[in-house]
């Protein structure tokens, strides 16, 4: 494993928090300030008290968003459900909640079959330990830093010995942290070690998204780079 490229610094803006209205134009505008990919939040009402959007969508906008990174959070109960109709949508990732399955491996393997790159998350009140068995099967692990379901939440902070914790036993992974994320509690994500991160109304509030994505961005740098000198 060369130590140059463990893990890269990726940022997704969360589209939910977007006009709904002209949805793929808000998020070629966040591609073209710099979004690393883009995160889909769909909702069921069942897992999460909330509903959104479902692969209808997504196949609309993967007609005009051809390129784009799809990362899915899929916030639904019986995620095994929903794989193939999102692979046949053009999702590129697959991003279960471990709490919505009782059969956690079968639904990776499935993702696979599908062609998808696998997700897995957990919820603030679930333990970093439940995951563990699964994280060398999957290309990334999302730790939720608010509860799922809405946004606008508070970044939770006491999260963020599980991302340590995952950093320290998988050096290459992709570990992606979700809820109040912003220039102002970024560098605590980035100092536990988290890479992928999710923004929602930091980035798509903003007047100037491409300054608040580089900001962020800048910080995780900061961090990746520091780490591989101590190393």
């Amino acid at each position: 494993m060369a130590c140059q490229s463990d893990y890269t610094c990726k940022i997704g803006p969360s589209i939910l928090n977007s006009d709904l209205s002209i949805l793929a134009s808000e998020c070629q505008r966040m591609l073209d300030s710099g979004a690393d990919f883009l995160h889909l939040d769909v909702m069921d009402g069942h897992f999460v008290p909330n509903l959104t959007f479902g692969h209808p969508v997504v196949k609309c906008l993967r007609k005009k968003i051809t390129s784009a990174f799809f990362d899915m959070h899929m916030m639904v109960a019986n995620p095994e459900r929903w794989i193939q109709n999102m692979a046949d949508a053009g999702a590129n990732q697959y991003t279960f909640h471990i709490e919505a399955t009782e059969d956690p491996g079968q639904c990776i393997r499935k993702v696979r079959e599908a062609g998808m790159k696998v997700g897995i998350g957990i919820k603030p009140g679930t333990s970093v330990d439940v995951v563990m068995p699964y994280v060398e099967d999957v290309d990334m692990v999302l730790v939720m830093t608010v509860e799922p379901g809405f946004g606008g939440q508070k970044f939770m902070e006491d999260m963020m010995p599980k991302v340590k914790a995952l950093r320290a036993k998988f050096r290459s992974l992709d570990i992606e942290v979700d809820g109040g994320l912003s220039p102002t509690t970024i560098d605590k994500a980035a100092e536990a070690g988290a890479n992928m991160i999710v923004s929602g109304s930091a980035v798509v509030g903003s007047d100037d998204p491409r300054l608040v994505i580089n900001k962020m961005r800048n910080c995780v740098q900061d961090v990746i780079q520091r780490s591989q000198v101590e190393r």
